[in-house]
C-alpha cells in the first residue's frame, strides 16, 4: 500500500455520516466536544459507510488526546500509547493521539510517537480499517481513506496495507478471521497468502498468550461467534495454538441451540461452551490426565479465569461419560441425579453430542433439554428452618429430607401443591 491517503472522497448519495454518529450513544456529546484536529476513524467509520451501528466509537485528535478525552468525562489513559477510554452515555469512547508506530521486533508491542492522521491511517491492520471522518474544522464530515480503502469497503474485501502486517502484530491473524465472519467480507488474495506465510513461520508464537487470549474473548463476544471461531479454525489458527485444537461448528451449533433454551440464566455461558467445544479434540490422547493438563496449562496462559478454567475442562472432558448417565435417565427424579450436580453448559455439549452420535430421538439429548428448559429452574419453597421448626433435627437429616421433597416435586409426586405439600413429603421422607 502505498504512502499517503485519498482525500475528499465522495460519499455514497444521501451519505451524512455526521448526521449518523448524531444518532449514536455518545454521538452528540463528542462532536459538541471535537475540536480542529478531530476525526473519527477506523471500524467506527466503516460500520457508519454500511449502515451499521459502531460497537464502540474510535476517536483520533492530531496534537494529543487528552484535553478532548477530560472533556468528554473522566477516562482511563494509557500515556504509553498516547490512548484514553472514555465511557458516556452508555458508549465506549477510545480516544488517541495521532500516532506512528514501529515494531522492534515481531510480535512486540509497537513504539509510538505522535504523527498526522495521514501516517495514522497507514498503520492500522486492515484497508476497510483505514478511513476517517473529520468531526471538526475547516471542512466537517469530509471523508478521508488510505488508498483503496473504499474500494474494498464497496467490494466486501479484507486487505492488509502492508506485507509485514501479520508479522508485526500476529494478533491480526485472529482479527482477520473476526472481521471477516462479522462483515461477511472475503480475504482478499494476497493477504491470505502473507496470512498462510505468517503462520507457517510460526508468527503467533512471537506473541503473548495473554494478547492471544484477549483477541479469542473479543471473538467469543461477536454476534455470531461460531463464525468467528470457524474462520479462524479454518484459517489454521487453532493448531497454531496446539496441534489438537480443532473447532466443531455443527456440533456448536446442536449445543448452542439447547443451551438457548436456558437464556436469561446467568450461568449458561455461551462463551465457555464454545471454549469447552475447541478443546474437546485435545481430549483424546493416549494419555488423558496429560491431556487434561496441558489442557489447563493453556487456558492459563491465554487468562481465563480459574472458575471458567475448570468448568470448560470439565464439560469438554466428561462429555461422553455424562451422555452414557443422562441416556440412562427418564424420571426427572433421575435427570435431576445426573445434572444437578454438572454445568448447564457441560449438560448442553453433552446432550448435543448424543443428539449427533445417536440421533435426535436419544434420550440424553431430551434429558438435557427438559433439564435445561424447565428442571434445573424448579425449587422448593420450604427451607431448612421450616424443617427445624417442624421438629427436625439439625445435621445432614435436614439437607436429606429437602432432597427427598425435590425429587418428589420433579416427579409430580407430591399429592399436592405448594409449601405444606412440600413440607408433608420432607417428614414422610422415609
Amino acid at each position: 500500500m502505498s504512502a499517503g491517503r485519498e482525500v475528499g472522497v465522495d460519499l455514497p448519495a444521501g451519505m451524512d455520516l455526521l448526521a449518523r454518529l448524531r444518532a449514536q450513544p455518545g454521538g452528540e456529546r463528542l462532536l459538541a466536544a471535537a475540536a480542529p484536529g478531530t476525526f473519527l476513524v477506523g471500524g467506527a467509520v466503516r460500520d457508519l459507510l454500511l449502515g451499521r451501528s459502531p460497537r464502540e466509537l474510535d476517536v483520533v485528535v492530531e496534537g494529543g488526546s487528552s484535553v478532548l478525552a477530560h472533556a468528554l468525562g473522566t477516562p482511563v489513559e494509557h500515556p504509553r500509547f498516547g490512548t484514553a477510554l472514555v465511557e458516556l452515555d452508555g458508549a465506549r469512547i477510545d480516544v488517541a493521539t495521532a500516532r506512528r508506530e514501529r515494531y522492534p521486533a515481531p510480535g512486540a508491542l509497537p513504539e509510538v510517537e505522535p504523527a498526522t492522521l495521514d501516517e495514522d491511517l497507514l498503520r492500522r491492520d486492515f484497508t476497510v480499517n483505514a478511513i476517517a471522518v473529520a468531526l471538526d474544522g475547516e471542512r466537517p464530515g469530509e471523508l478521508l481513506a488510505a488508498p483503496g480503502a473504499l474500494d474494498d469497503l464497496r467490494g466486501g474485501r479484507l486487505r492488509v496495507l502492508h506485507d509485514a502486517s501479520f508479522a508485526d502484530d500476529p494478533t491480526r491473524l485472529l482479527r482477520l478471521a473476526r472481521y471477516a465472519a462479522r462483515l461477511g467480507f472475503e480475504i482478499e488474495s494476497h493477504t491470505a497468502e502473507l496470512a498462510g506465510q505468517a503462520l507457517a513461520a510460526d508468527a503467533l508464537s512471537t506473541v503473548s498468550r495473554a494478547r492471544i487470549g484477549a483477541e479469542l474473548r473479543l471473538a467469543l463476544s461477536e454476534p455470531d461467534a461460531i463464525a468467528a471461531l470457524a474462520r479462524m479454525d479454518n484459517l489454521g489458527l487453532f493448531t497454531a495454538l496446539h496441534p489438537r485444537l480443532r473447532f466443531d461448528e455443527r456440533l456448536a451449533h446442536a449445543a448452542l441451540d439447547l443451551l438457548s433454551v436456558a437464556d436469561g440464566d446467568t450461568d449458561a455461558r455461551l462463551d465457555l461452551l464454545l471454549l469447552a467445544v475447541m478443546l474437546r479434540p485435545m481430549v483424546f490422547a493416549p494419555d488423558d490426565s496429560i491431556e487434561e493438563a496441558v489442557m489447563y496449562e493453556l487456558l492459563d496462559e491465554l487468562e481465563f479465569a480459574a472458575a471458567d478454567r475448570a468448568l470448560v475442562l470439565r464439560a469438554a472432558t466428561c462429555t461422553e461419560a455424562l451422555a452414557d448417565q443422562l441416556e440412562e435417565s427418564e424420571a426427572p427424579s433421575q435427570i435431576y441425579e445426573t445434572a444437578s450436580y454438572e454445568s448447564l453448559v457441560g449438560i448442553a455439549l453433552a446432550g448435543a453430542w448424543a443428539e449427533l452420535e445417536w440421533g435426535d430421538h436419544s434420550q440424553a439429548a431430551s434429558a438435557a433439554s427438559q433439564w435445561l428448559a424447565e428442571l434445573h429452574g424448579i425449587r422448593l419453597q420450604i427451607t431448612g428452618d421450616d424443617l427445624l421448626a417442624a421438629g427436625v433435627s439439625q445435621g445432614p437429616e435436614v439437607g436429606r429430607r429437602l432432597e427427598a421433597a425435590l425429587r418428589a416435586k420433579l416427579d409430580g409426586a407430591l399429592g399436592g401443591e405448594g409449601r405444606e405439600a412440600e413440607l408433608r413429603a420432607a417428614l414422610e421422607a422415609v
